[in-house]
C-alpha cells in the first residue's frame, strides 16, 4: 500500500520533469534552425551594405574548382570539337549510311553530359534560378542539341554526294540539279532547324548558366587569390573552345551579351569592394582570349568573296568546316 502511494506521489513530479524536459529540447531545436536560417539568410542575400560585404566572407566555393573545368573543356573538345573533325575526316565507308556514325555517337554524348555538366555549375552557383526554370533550361538544351544531331547527321551524308559548306543550299551543284526543285525548301528548313532553332534552344541556356555562375565568383579584397597553375593550364583550350562556339555556332550575339554582362558585374562587385576569385578571373580571361582569337580569324578572311556570299549580313564570322571544304575544293582543283 505505501508503495502504491509513493508511485502517486512521484508520477505527477515525473510527468512535469519529462514535459519541461521536452520543452528544452523543443526550445533549443527551433533555436537551432533560426541560426541555420539566418545563416543561410545572410550567405545569400545580395545587399549593397558593407555588413553583406563582410557576409561573403564565409561563402564556400573561392577555391578554383578544377575538376569542373576539367570536364567541361575534356567533354567541349572531345564531343563537340571532335565530332565536327570526325564528320569531315573520317571515312565515310566505315559506317553504312543509314546507321548511326562515330560522330553521331559523339553527338548523342554530348547531349548526355552537357545538361549533367551544366547542372553541376548550378549546383555551386550562389543564385540559384527556380526549378521551373531549370527543368525548362535542361528540356531545351536536350532539344536543341537533338535538332542538331539530326542535321548534322544529314549534312555528313550531303557532303558525301557533294555538298559544299561554303555555298548557301539554294547555289550548291547538287541542290540545282534536284527534281523537283520544291525539295530545296526542305533542305533549307532542315538547316534552319540547326542554325537557328537548334542553336537558340542550346546556347541561350548554356550562356545564360555560364553568367549565373560568373555571379557567385566574387570574394572580398583582403581574400583576393590568383588564378592557380592549373587554371593557366586550361585557360587556352578553353578560349579556343569559346572560338569554335562563337565561329562554327554561328554565337556572337549571344557570347557578346554575355561578356558584357560578366563586365557589368565585375564594375557593379568593385563598387562594393569585391573581387574575381581564381574561377572568375579563368572565366574572364577566357572570354577575352576568345574575342582576340574571333578577330584574328576575321581579319584574316575579311576579303574571301566566296564566303562572302554565305554570310552576306553585318556580322561576318566564317564557319571552320565552311572554311575546311573551300580550302579543300581549291586542293582538289589544282
Amino acid at each position: 500500500m505505501w508503495s502504491g502511494y509513493m508511485d502517486l506521489t512521484f508520477m505527477p513530479h515525473l510527468w512535469s520533469w519529462n514535459k519541461n524536459r521536452q520543452l528544452e529540447k523543443d526550445m533549443k531545436t527551433s533555436m537551432r534552425k533560426r541560426e541555420i536560417a539566418a545563416l543561410r539568410a545572410a550567405a545569400f542575400t545580395c545587399s549593397c551594405s558593407p555588413a553583406s560585404a563582410q557576409v561573403e566572407v564565409v561563402l564556400p566555393g573561392t577555391r578554383f574548382h578544377l575538376d569542373l573545368w576539367l570536364s567541361f573543356t575534356v567533354q567541349n573538345w572531345i564531343l563537340d570539337v571532335g565530332r565536327a573533325i570526325v564528320m569531315l575526316v573520317l571515312p565515310a565507308d566505315w559506317f553504312p549510311l543509314k546507321r548511326a556514325g562515330a560522330a553521331d555517337c559523339l553527338h548523342f554524348l554530348y547531349s548526355i553530359t552537357a545538361p549533367l555538366i551544366l547542372l553541376k555549375m548550378l549546383e555551386r552557383s550562389p543564385r540559384m534560378l527556380p526549378g521551373l526554370a531549370v527543368h525548362l533550361g535542361i528540356i531545351a538544351i536536350a532539344m536543341g542539341t537533338t535538332l542538331h544531331l539530326v542535321a548534322d547527321s544529314i549534312t555528313r551524308r550531303l557532303l558525301l554526294i557533294g555538298y559544299q559548306l561554303h555555298l548557301p543550299v539554294r547555289e550548291n551543284p547538287i541542290m540545282k540539279d534536284l527534281n523537283p526543285p520544291a525539295l530545296v525548301e526542305f533542305f533549307e528548313l532542315l538547316f534552319y532547324y540547326d542554325d537557328t532553332v537548334g542553336h537558340m534552344m542550346w546556347y541561350v541556356p548554356f550562356f545564360l548558366v555560364l553568367v549565373l555562375f560568373f555571379s557567385g565568383c566574387f570574394s572580398p579584397r583582403e581574400q583576393q587569390d590568383k588564378m592557380p597553375l592549373s587554371a593557366w593550364m586550361l585557360l587556352a583550350p578553353n578560349a579556343a573552345y569559346y572560338w569554335y562556339l562563337i565561329t562554327e555556332g554561328q554565337t556572337f550575339i549571344l557570347f557578346t551579351f554575355t561578356f558584357f554582362a560578366m563586365t557589368t558585374t565585375v564594375m557593379h562587385q568593385r563598387r562594393r569592394g569585391l573581387v574575381l576569385n581564381s574561377n572568375g578571373l579563368f572565366m574572364l580571361y577566357s572570354f577575352s582570349a576568345a574575342l582576340c582569337l574571333v578577330v584574328i580569324w576575321v581579319a584574316c578572311l575579311w576579303n574571301n568573296s566566296i564566303l562572302r556570299k554565305k554570310l552576306p549580313g553585318l556580322i561576318y564570322i566564317p564557319q571552320p568546316c565552311a572554311v575546311y571544304t573551300l580550302h579543300l575544293q581549291q586542293i582538289t582543283q589544282i
